[in-house]
């Protein structure tokens, strides 16, 4: 098989996972929904009310001068969670966007944990 048709199957099956994922949560003002966005280069992350159709809160380590990595995930959850206790939002629901819960993904989610947001 080469290269550009392996990545368009591991593409197609993490479209497949956010798909399932995505029919079984939501977002509201209350408990809104954390969504994270990876590529090669940097990791983002969005609070989104999906009731009310608003963004809440993002992060990027690329606003924050930093690469992909777990360091990295974990400094751009930090600063959300900061942003999170300013609008007074302490729980929140976590969308993995379909990537695989491990590397940068659980790092971004340990951190959220560890600076007082419940997932």
């Amino acid at each position: 098989m080469s290269r550009a048709k392996e990545i368009a199957k591991k593409n197609a099956l993490r479209l497949r996972r956010k798909r399932r994922v995505r029919g079984n949560i939501t977002g509201t003002s209350e408990k809104p929904r954390v969504t994270i966005t990876k590529s090669n280069k940097y990791v983002s992350a969005q609070v989104i009310d999906d009731v009310a159709g608003n963004t809440l809160a993002a992060v990027s380590s690329k606003t924050l001068g930093l690469s992909v990595t777990k360091e990295s995930a974990s400094k751009a959850a930090a600063k959300l969670a900061e942003d999170l206790k300013a609008k007074n939002i302490d729980t929140v629901v976590f969308d993995r966007n379909g990537y695989l819960y491990h590397g940068v993904v659980a790092a971004f989610a340990d951190a959220l944990r560890e600076n007082g947001i419940k997932l």
